[in-house]
């Protein structure tokens, strides 16, 4: 649906810190995207030749920021990461999920100065591995 150069243009990441290749679908409460970059060498993620799970809530937060933009149909603005809670993690590294990660997204809610989502990695095939909820605020 969406293409990575879609994406970062919808964004504030930028060059290999965009991480996100592609939106598969989406609607005004979820949307689910799908990447590669983990197995990138330049990912500015990766340590020691791995990157982390717990770097997958960046993932969630990236999903979070392109369904904003989609909703509001302008790119989004710069925001804070304001609140992050119910994380689970049941991978150690992200490889560990396969070539090819999904990552939904779903808006819990949306005031004027920022919004709250649930976040979910999984494998192309397989259940959530990495999940949790966080808050964002605006930058005005």
């Amino acid at each position: 649906m969406l293409s990575r150069d879609d994406i970062s243009r919808l964004i504030p990441h930028a060059g290999t810190m965009c991480l996100l290749d592609r939106v598969i679908e989406w609607n005004a409460d979820t949307v689910v995207c799908a990447s590669r970059t983990h197995g990138a060498l330049d990912n500015p993620l990766r340590q020691d030749g791995r990157i982390g799970a717990v770097c997958g809530i960046e993932y969630g937060l990236q999903a979070m920021a392109v369904h904003g933009a989609l909703i509001a149909s302008a790119r989004q603005p710069v925001g804070y990461l304001v609140r992050l809670g119910d994380v689970a993690v049941s991978i150690d590294f992200l490889d560990e999920l396969g070539a090819e990660l999904i990552v939904r997204a779903e808006l819990v809610h949306s005031l004027p100065g920022g919004y709250g989502y649930a976040f979910a990695l999984s494998a192309a095939d397989g259940a959530p591995m990495i999940s949790g909820r966080a808050s964002i605020a605006r930058v005005a």
